[in-house]
């Protein structure tokens, strides 16, 4: 088959043939029809994000079920499918209770512990494949049904987390990101008045155009002051960090109103301050958020089926631009998602 192998860190992809994945007992291979081009996957490509090379990346993909091996249950061949990121056991004590993001057991993720979507076929543990709901027309859209397992779902899940409802106002913090601009989706989904936050006032347009009400020009460092202007002084009730850099971190806190909730997602492990008092007098709730549940994608799959929302992706290339679109991916010039088209 044709793959995108990654040899060493900030090595071009070399598109080569390797061997097609054979199932084993309780695995099953896919042939891959498109997988998302996400920056944690160009983590791994400069090699901010440790892995073993040679290594085959992507995780977020559409795919067909070709094979199964002995003793799997509830996949056919032909089934259209996407994949969960965690390479979890679905059997521990957290995953029996959907928290698969902390499985006690887990072998890492897929397209960085094993060989991922960035090649025709990919193989994993069966139950990490999870079927497309009827509606999607995943053949006509293979890169938009691909990315929502990330782009609709964190978001999802970010909802959950804060409890957003009708009405609040949320403050996201990274708005023009490939994630963000989806939380600015997912958040006015939600029915809640959306302030998009972003340094690159050139994604503005497209904040608004996915639902944001109003946006802050991060670049003047004046960014609580204008959430604070915006809100008659009350502040926001949501605020979402998808950049976790020292100075947002403090700004999404010191936005926020009483019984104002910040959630973090950025997973950059910067530390800041946050002011003891302000948490007591405003009951201020400071979360984190990992990667979704099997069920939470399942759920934001059942969302774009029903027309509710639909992924903004604006670069899908083949296989061969795959250096092309990591490069733009790097210089945060991808409007929404990026994706390439595998099969």
């Amino acid at each position: 088959m044709k793959a995108l192998v990654l040899n060493g860190p900030g090595a071009p992809f070399d598109l080569t043939d390797v061997p097609d994945p054979v199932a084993g007992p309780g695995e099953a291979v896919v042939k891959v029809l498109a997988c998302g081009s996400g920056l944690t996957i160009q983590h791994y490509k400069i090699g901010r994000s440790i892995i073993d090379y040679p290594r085959i990346i992507g995780h977020e993909i559409t795919g067909e079920i070709v094979e199964v091996g002995a003793g799997v249950a509830g996949l056919a061949v032909g089934d259209a499918v996407t994949a969960y990121y965690y390479l979890s056991c679905g059997y521990c004590p957290r995953c029996l209770q959907n928290l698969e993001p902390m499985c006690e057991n887990s072998g890492g993720n897929v397209g960085k512990h094993c060989d991922g979507g960035y090649a025709e076929f990919m193989k994993l543990p069966a139950h990490l494949f999870l079927k497309l709901p009827d509606g999607l027309d995943y053949k006509a859209h293979p890169a938009e049904v691909g990315v929502i397992c990330d782009a609709i779902a964190t978001p999802y899940k970010v909802n959950r987390r804060t409890r957003t409802a009708v009405g609040e106002t949320v403050a996201v913090f990274g708005a023009g990101g490939g994630l963000g601009i989806h939380q600015v989706m997912m958040s006015k989904w939600a029915g809640a008045r959306v302030i998009a936050v972003d340094t690159k006032a050139n994604k503005f347009d497209a904040c608004r155009q996915a639902g944001a009400d109003e946006v802050v020009d991060a670049s003047d460092g004046r960014v609580v002051e204008a959430i604070m202007d915006l809100t008659d002084g009350k502040g926001a009730d949501v605020a979402i960090d998808y950049v976790s850099a020292n100075i947002t971190l403090e700004q999404s806190v010191k936005c926020l109103g009483v019984k104002g909730r910040m959630v973090t997602l950025g997973g950059s492990g910067e530390k800041f301050e946050v002011d003891s008092m302000d948490l007591l007098v405003k009951e201020l709730d400071v979360l984190g958020s990992r990667y979704v549940t099997r069920a939470e994608i399942m759920a934001s799959l059942e969302l774009v089926a029903r027309g509710d929302v639909w992924p903004l992706v604006t670069e899908k290339r083949p296989m061969a631009e795959a250096e092309e679109v990591h490069e733009m991916v790097e210089k945060g010039e991808v409007i929404g998602r990026a994706a390439l088209l595998i099969g």
